[in-house]
C-alpha cells in the first residue's frame, strides 16, 4: 500500500525542520567558540589564518548531500500526489471571486465538500475568474486553480470528520474569507446525499443536515420543510403582488 500523503509531507518538514535546528546549533556553538578563542584579550596582535582544504571541502559535501536528501525524499512525495489511483472518485473543483463550488460524477453541485470515508478522491480543479489556490490542510495538499486550465491532485479519506476547504492564492477583496466545508462521512451517508437530494445543493447546508441522521431521513425532512418553506414565500409575494395591483386600480 503505498504512503499516505500527509505522513509524507509531515515527515518531509520535520526532517527539514530538524536538519536547520541541528546546523543551526552547529554554527552558533562554532561562533561562540571563535568568538571566545579569538577575541582581543587573549589575542592582542592579530595573526593571519590560512585557509584548510579538508575543512572546505567537508563544509561543501555535506550540505550538498543533504540538499540531495531533502529533494529526494521531497519529491517522492510530489510523485505520490501526481500518480492517482486508477479507481479514485472524482471532485470536479471551482474557483470563484470568493467561493469553491464541487460538482460529483453525477452532476450534483455543492458549495460543501461531502466525502465518503476511505476513498481514493482525485480533484480536478479550475477557475472561472482569477488565480486561485485550492488548499486542504488536514491533508496537506495545495495546487493553484487557473483560468482555462485543470490541475489535480488526490487524497485519501481515512478520517471521518469535519475539515475544511481554503484558498491559499490572494485572489481580491474577499480573499480571507474564501473557506468551504470539508465533511467526511460513512460511505453510506454519502451516497444518500449524493443520490437522494436535489443536484444542485450550492444554497443550501447540506453538510449540517446530513450529520443528523445516518440514515438521512432527517436530511429528507429539512429539505422537504426548506422547499415547503420557499412555496409559501413564492404565494405570500404573489398574492401581495396582487393586492398592490388591485389597489392601484
Amino acid at each position: 500500500m503505498r504512503p499516505d500523503i500527509a505522513t509524507q509531507v509531515d515527515s518531509t518538514f520535520w526532517m527539514i525542520t530538524g536538519t536547520s535546528i541541528v546546523l543551526l546549533l552547529i554554527i552558533t556553538v562554532a561562533m561562540l567558540y571563535f568568538l571566545y578563542k579569538y577575541s582581543s584579550k587573549r589575542n592582542p596582535v592579530p595573526e593571519a589564518i590560512e585557509g584548510n582544504t579538508t575543512l572546505e571541502i567537508v563544509w561543501t559535501v555535506i550540505p550538498v548531500i543533504l540538499v540531495m536528501i531533502m529533494f529526494f525524499i521531497s519529491w517522492a512525495g510530489f510523485r505520490n500526489m501526481r500518480d492517482v489511483p486508477k479507481d479514485a472518485m472524482v471532485v470536479k473543483v471551482t474557483g470563484q471571486m470568493w467561493k469553491w463550488s464541487f460538482e460529483y460524477d453525477n452532476k450534483k453541485k455543492s458549495d460543501t465538500l461531502i466525502l465518503p470515508l476511505n476513498r481514493d478522491v482525485k480533484f480536478e480543479i479550475g477557475s472561472v475568474d482569477v488565480n486561485h489556490s485550492f488548499y486542504l490542510p488536514h491533508f496537506r495538499v495545495k495546487e493553484d486553480a487557473i483560468p482555462g486550465r485543470t490541475n489535480y491532485f488526490w487524497i485519501r479519506t481515512n478520517e471521518e470528520g469535519r475539515f475544511y476547504a481554503a484558498c491559499a492564492e490572494y485572489c481580491g477583496l474577499n480573499h480571507w474569507n474564501m473557506y468551504a466545508p470539508l465533511v467526511v462521512v460513512p460511505e453510506g451517508e454519502f451516497l444518500v446525499w449524493k443520490n437522494t437530494f436535489p443536484a444542485d445543493t450550492t444554497k443550501t447546508a447540506a453538510a449540517d443536515t446530513l450529520k443528523k441522521s445516518p440514515a438521512g431521513n432527517d436530511t429528507l425532512k429539512t429539505t422537504a420543510q426548506d422547499t415547503t418553506k420557499a412555496a409559501g414565500q413564492k404565494t405570500d409575494t404573489a398574492k401581495t403582488v396582487k393586492d398592490t395591483s388591485a389597489i392601484k386600480k
